[in-house]
């Protein structure tokens, strides 16, 4: 058959560059055809579908280049059999589906050794593939290399599974297909199948084990698109002649389970063409400058307080989900006709099956399995029991259990979430299970701890679009409820000193665990995440039959979850006015030990490199100065002036002076701590700041006294961008920064100027609203000002200044950043050192630090970012209540 261009190819042999004619007159016919495949996915043809129409267009691209280089460029009317040759799509692209910038796997195929005309073919046909800019995987073979190859490669097997003629010799094509299957369904399937498991495995590690991270790559990851793929070539290894293994996925899927395959298929195939087309490249990772654009691609629309993308990305990882218990259920069909290799998988232990004392459940091969598909039929409640037997005998569960469950689901009724067995063996898998992360993640990745607390389930997938939380809601609570328990183990005592030698001081261990895994269940509420979860908890702890007194104790945790936290981190806990309020709030030292192991747990499972050294010192002394309290003693302000008595003096004298306490290299401390003696003056603060920010310091805390002739100290805890104490390993960069901070103090260098600040694509995704909240009653002593917006360097310098600018005084200053977000605080006196009155001049200040939150950010040059609105760290009852006004919503 003639192809259409094939004229206007044919001419191109009389122009000058006959190579750059036609790569530009294939390059024009292929992006029209691809544009009008965009188009039909915009439309809403199905994922799949649009796979193929790519795929096609890419078919018609090859077949008019090897017609015009074949019988026009290098024509062989009769070509000598050394001379045949052919053209066949393997890999993803033989399979008959294409993302828009995929490679194009090819095989040119021959019968035995090169010729100088097969070479010129395949030469020709990929400089012009390569001159239209397209990604080609290719390879040049005999039959028999192809072959032998195929016997030993398993990823060279696994392409050719998927061998589909292009072009060329169909006979010769058709021979080795044939051939290569025989020998294929010939060959001992275990193998091949081994392989493509531990292939799977080592993608999962290197891509990231957790199926449920916020950036998911949509192809590689956990639940991804090549988990399914595994599924076809094992499916293909076992009946290689069979289109696409469907014979073979027929026999060991349920109808339901093959209806969930083909959906989970379609809807990766949808989010991986629209992420390419996005980027315009070949990109698999759904980072979050892509994630908005995606969600109104796919037509999601927000709902309530839920915004369009997080329901799309709760969608994407409960297919993900879906597509963990599709390998597992063929994985134990695969064992039942023994079709997998016992000795290639190490977590496989040969020998028989063992009893283990519960009717109906028997360990097979070294993991938790059951009897027979109507076990739970007969006693629902052993839908919880396996899962608590599999936690006391240390057995991961057979695929056979877990298809079992997923089955039975419908099992979970009323009756059985009220029963009071039930609750025991939950609480049981809960507060006193050897590996609870573990047994808790089967139970959620089933189905059945939603099923079982309703409340859970309704969490489960739900992401938070911000850059602070790493995982999903529900994979973060069960990092969480683990942490707990390596803590009780004596796991993390490094980490974690104090909460280690606290966690068993508290006498409600099963309280402390219900409450972390209900802390975040009252997330996307209409009352917000701390009422709405309170609500919830304590719904779910009545219906679980749980004690009234321990119920309220469950119910306080989750309400109060954040309160430590901010009290540490946004509050002067040298003040004893701070002290004595969360020391009213928390009650008693049980409530204290409780919270204190909880909020370690929360802030530590919510991502890599959350959690700090200096996190852990803000809390450590609120814990010891609350506690004090509690005992009776008393509570005074520190006095930082007396930390530093030669400091002042050499200041007095001079004029200015600096000093450092940098940490040695063994030492623990989680920052440098630098202090400044100076004259005081307007600006001072905000001068210090600003020198900072320029050589590169973070810092995360800072306080300020001022003695009665005048002397300022300025205290700063600063880092490095890397999270280490500023200096610790490069001794002259501290050494600079002490001398422009003292050049700062004596006002012998000109303000620096605010730059403006580019930030990355990943950031310029979120629309961070400013907050503003000026808060007159927490301390007698000063206003207590908490600013929240986009995070950017010099940003504390820019905030000081308005103060400044307002005759403001800053006392002392808290800086913690949530991912994207910053959260400053600020305890101000005037310029006498009192409390300043709150009037009328604090609609203008708001509005001035509003400005300043909103400014300089510059978005990335190249691709436009839609931002879409940043989802918002629940406030605690810490804010909310002592709030004299919060920031109107953005004009």
């Amino acid at each position: 058959m003639t192809h259409p261009l094939a004229g206007p190819l044919a001419a191109a042999v009389d122009t000058p560059d006959v190579r750059a004619t036609v790569a530009g007159l294939l390059g024009q016919h292929y992006q029209a055809a691809r544009t009008k495949v965009a188009a039909r996915l915009t439309a809403g043809l199905p994922g799949v579908e649009v796979a193929r129409l790519y795929c096609a267009a890419a078919d018609d691209l090859l077949l008019a280049l090897w017609q015009f280089t074949t019988e026009v460029l290098y024509p062989a009317p009769n070509p000598t059999e050394a001379e045949r040759l052919s053209l066949i799509a393997v890999g993803g692209y033989g399979r008959g589906v294409l993302a828009p910038f995929s490679d194009l796997d090819l095989l040119f195929l021959r019968p035995w050794k090169t010729t100088p005309r097969t070479e010129s073919v395949a030469e020709f046909v990929l400089y012009v593939l390569w001159d239209m800019g397209l990604k080609v995987g290719q390879s040049t073979r005999s039959v028999d290399d192809c072959l032998a190859l195929a016997r030993s490669d398993m990823t060279v097997r696994t392409a050719l599974l998927e061998a589909r003629p292009l072009a060329g010799d169909r006979a010769l094509t058709d021979t080795f297909i044939d051939t290569f299957r025989t020998e294929v369904a010939k060959a001992d399937p275990r193998p091949f199948i081994a392989a493509k498991l531990d292939e799977r495995d080592t993608r999962h590690q290197k891509s990231g084990a957790v199926r449920y991270r916020v950036e998911p790559n949509v192809k590689d990851g956990k639940g991804g698109m090549r988990d399914l793929n595994t599924l076809f070539w094992i499916a293909r290894s076992l009946a290689p002649d069979s289109p696409l293994g469907a014979r073979v996925l027929d026999d060991l899927l349920t109808s339901r389970e093959r209806r969930t395959f083909e959906e989970a298929f379609d809807f990766l195939w949808r989010v991986r063409t629209h992420l390419h087309l996005i980027v315009g490249r070949a990109e698999e990772k759904l980072t979050f400058d892509h994630q908005a654009e995606m969600a109104r691609r796919m037509g999601w629309r927000g709902r309530g307080d839920e915004p369009a993308v997080e329901r799309f990305m709760r969608r994407y990882f409960l297919v993900a989900r879906d597509v963990g218990a599709l390998t597992r259920a063929m994985s134990a069909k695969l064992e039942a006709r023994q079709q997998k290799s016992t000795l290639s998988l190490s977590r496989l232990i040969p020998g028989r099956r063992r009893k283990l004392g519960v009717e109906g459940f028997v360990e097979d091969r070294g993991r938790l399995s059951v009897t027979g598909t109507k076990v739970f039929a007969a006693d629902p409640l052993k839908l919880l029991t396996l899962f608590r037997v599999a936690d006391t005998h240390d057995l991961d569960l057979h695929p056979d259990a877990f298809s079992a469950v997923t089955r039975s689901l419908s099992l979970v009724t009323p009756s059985l979430r009220r029963d009071p067995e039930a609750t025991r063996t939950f609480l049981d898998i809960l507060a006193h299970g050897q590996r609870p992360y573990r047994v808790l993640t089967l139970m959620n990745e089933t189905g059945l701890l939603g099923r079982f607390l309703p409340e859970w389930g309704r969490i489960v997938g739900q992401t938070q679009f911000n850059m602070y939380h790493a995982y999903t809601v529900d994979e973060h609570t069960l990092q969480a409820i683990g942490i707990i328990n390596d803590i009780a183990r004596g796991k993390l005592k490094v980490d974690h000193p104090l909460s280690t030698g606290i966690v068993h001081l508290i006498g409600d261990f099963e309280a402390l665990m219900l409450a972390m895994m209900l802390h975040d269940v009252g997330k996307g509420g209409d009352r917000g995440q701390l009422e709405d979860g309170a609500f919830a908890a304590r719904r779910a702890c009545e219906r679980l039959g749980v004690d009234s007194r321990r119920i309220e104790l469950v119910v306080w945790l989750v309400r109060n979850h954040l309160a430590l936290s901010d009290y540490a981190q946004k509050r002067d806990v040298s003040d004893p006015d701070t002290i004595r309020a969360f020391a009213d709030l928390v009650g008693d030292p049980e409530h204290l030990r409780t919270l204190l192991v909880l909020t370690v747990a929360d802030i530590r499972a919510v991502g890599p490199g959350v959690w700090n050294s200096w996190k852990g010192q803000l809390m450590r002394d609120l814990y010891d100065r609350t506690e004090a309290l509690f005992r009776g003693e008393d509570v005074r302000r520190d006095d930082p002036l007396a930390e530093f008595p030669d400091l002042v003096e050499r200041a007095r004298s001079a004029g200015a002076a600096v000093e450092a306490l940098p940490p040695g290299p063994d030492d623990d401390a989680a920052t440098t701590r630098i202090a400044v003696a100076a004259h005081d003056r307007s600006g001072l603060f905000a001068a210090l700041a600003a020198a900072l920010s320029g050589a590169g310091a973070d810092v995360v805390g800072a306080r300020v006294a001022t003695a009665g002739d005048g002397t300022a100290l300025d205290v700063f805890e600063v880092q490095d961008g890397a999270g280490l104490p500023y200096g610790r390993t490069e001794p002259r960069r501290l050494k600079r920064l002490l001398a422009r901070l003292e050049a700062a103090a004596r006002r012998d260098t000109a303000p620096e100027p605010a730059a403006s600040v580019e930030i990355s694509r990943r950031r310029a995704a979120f629309d961070v609203r400013p907050v503003v909240l000026i808060d007159a009653r927490t301390s007698d002593t000063a206003v207590v000002i908490e600013v929240s917006g986009s995070d950017r360097p010099g940003l504390l310098a820019d905030l000081a200044r308005v103060l400044s600018a307002h005759k403001l005084s800053i006392r002392s200053a808290h800086v913690a950043s949530f991912g994207e977000r910053a959260v400053d605080s600020f305890y101000v006196v005037d310029t006498r050192g009192r409390k300043p009155v709150v009037g009328s001049r604090t609609d203008a200040l708001r509005a001035d630090l509003e400005a300043v939150l909103d400014q300089r950010l510059v978005a990335p040059a190249g691709r436009a970012v839609t931002p879409a609105r940043a989802s918002v760290r629940d406030v605690s009852d810490l804010s909310r209540s002592r709030t004299v006004s919060p920031a109107p919503e953005p004009r």
